[in-house]
């Protein structure tokens, strides 16, 4: 079987359980800093995943990910499963024709979505699931795509474009991802002591079952990559 391509854009934002979850060969890329970057054709790989990161999906301080967006493009012309999780989202939001709103809202903390269509590899989150937000920006809905979830703050909080499924929120997180995040300098920027120990509160509370929920997504997702081969 081809390998999954698993581009990130920091060391602390890896694909947690996603990973595992896929039952596939995995190849991780990180290219964001890089004015040429080698990325492998399509035919050589099975699905694409693109984790979250702390930088504007625009921001051409880091020219990889033009290049990103490039094969996201091209994925999703030829079929290829994607999945975009916060950055990656954005990314793959602008790639396909929407639009970056910079510093939209914040939303940090574990918060429901709505969903507000089905889709059989999202819908398995379940109808109103309780998930962590960490980001400022949003995105409009690139065209012919489908919105999957919502909520007041980000319009778009998931959405289905023909292969690719995108998700702003992160379902990739475990405890002891979820630690790691709350022990990083750039992510706990601008968080006070007490936002800190409420989302760790909360991660004790809403990650045992929110954990299980998301590897069922990501085994939806590795369905459609398997199909692939």
């Amino acid at each position: 079987m081809r390998p999954v391509l698993v581009l990130t854009h920091a060391a602390h934002e890896g694909p947690g359980l996603i990973a595992p979850a896929l039952d596939a060969p995995v190849r991780v890329r990180t290219v964001v800093s890089s004015d040429s970057p080698v990325l492998p054709a399509l035919d050589e790989v099975s699905g694409i995943v693109v984790m979250g990161g702390a930088m504007d999906a625009d921001d051409d301080r880091f020219p990889g990910l033009d290049a990103e967006k490039r094969l996201l493009a091209e994925a999703v012309a030829a079929d290829v499963p994607v999945l975009g999780v916060c950055l990656g989202m954005q990314l793959l939001a602008l790639a396909l024709g929407g639009e970056l709103h910079r510093r939209h809202g914040t939303e940090i903390g574990f918060a429901p979505v709505d969903v507000v269509a089905d889709d059989p590899v999202h819908g398995r989150l379940g109808p109103q699931p309780t998930v962590l937000h960490w980001h400022h920006d949003a995105v409009s809905l690139p065209p012919e795509a489908t919105l999957l979830a919502s909520t007041t703050v980000t319009p778009v909080q998931a959405f289905r474009a023909g292969s690719a499924l995108a998700v702003q929120y992160h379902p990739e997180l475990e405890p002891r991802m979820l630690d790691l995040w709350l022990a990083t300098p750039e992510m706990v920027d601008g968080l006070s002591d007490d936002e800190i120990g409420s989302i760790r509160s909360d991660g004790a509370k809403y990650l045992p079952d929110l954990a299980p929920a998301a590897r069922a997504m990501v085994a939806g997702f590795a369905e459609q990559v398997r199909a692939r081969g």
